[in-house]
């Protein structure tokens, strides 16, 4: 027999399933800005200080790796301590189930509030009040927190993909740009790549997508800016 519960469950899960995959798009999608931003940084203030394409490649690939790297370890410790913190919330939470003793009249009247026929919300508050059927719904709600724990490794490697992915726009535009353009081809390609990230972002998340990319690209341009301006000073003092 379909219960109450059989009918809403099934659409919870739904959602925190969706809310997880977009939680993995939206933190994808930072991950790749950051590369983008920092990467192109790196090579825009390396190239404005006049270096050549050997420099700029080596400034590029060292801000490659080292991106990658400190995201993924930074995503790690992050995603660890909230692990922690998560399953010892659980812990509590289990044992918080298995102790209560819920009142039939009260379940009864709660599925009764909900549209359910009386007869039928008696049957199934008779049902979730058995000690066995609590052990399970004890059971069932620990494995679904444990499902939604995300995996420090797992969230590691996405975030140094993610990065990767970002980064590896601006250093293919500097490297195939003609010399005399690779700055305003690379700036370009930045801004238009952020454009397209920062309206996906939105969108995602529900937000205006104009407002929200106009900060992106506006953000990602300065950055461009002060890097070039800081290497251009740097170059024209040999430094």
């Amino acid at each position: 027999m379909s219960t109450a519960t059989d009918l809403v469950l099934p659409a919870t899960d739904h959602d925190t399933t969706s809310a997880a995959k977009l939680n993995w798009l939206r933190a994808g999608l930072l991950g790749a800005n950051d590369g983008i931003v920092s990467v192109a940084a790196v090579l825009v203030g390396v190239a404005g200080a006049g270096a050549g394409t050997g420099p700029v490649i080596a400034a590029g690939t060292a801000a490659l790796v080292g991106g990658a790297v400190s995201m993924a370890l930074g995503e790690y410790v992050s995603v660890s301590g909230a692990r922690d913190a998560q399953r010892t919330g659980q812990t509590a939470q289990q044992a918080q189930l298995e102790a209560e003793s819920e009142d039939a009249d009260t379940i009864a009247a709660h599925y009764r509030g909900l549209g359910v026929a009386p007869d039928v919300a008696s049957s199934v508050a008779a049902e979730l009040v058995r000690p066995e059927v609590r052990a399970r719904r004890a059971e069932a709600a620990l494995r679904d927190a444990e499902d939604e724990v995300v995996s420090p490794w797992r969230a590691a490697w996405v975030s140094a993909a993610t990065f990767t992915t970002g980064a590896a726009l601006p250093f293919l535009a500097m490297l195939l740009a003609p010399e005399s353009v690779r700055v305003l081809v690379t700036v370009v390609a930045v801004l238009v790549a952020l454009a397209a990230t920062g309206a996906t972002g939105a969108t995602l998340g529900g937000a205006p997508r104009g407002r929200a990319t106009v900060r992106v690209v506006v953000g990602g341009a300065l950055a461009l800016a002060a890097t070039y301006a800081a290497g251009a000073i740097l170059g024209a003092h040999a430094i």
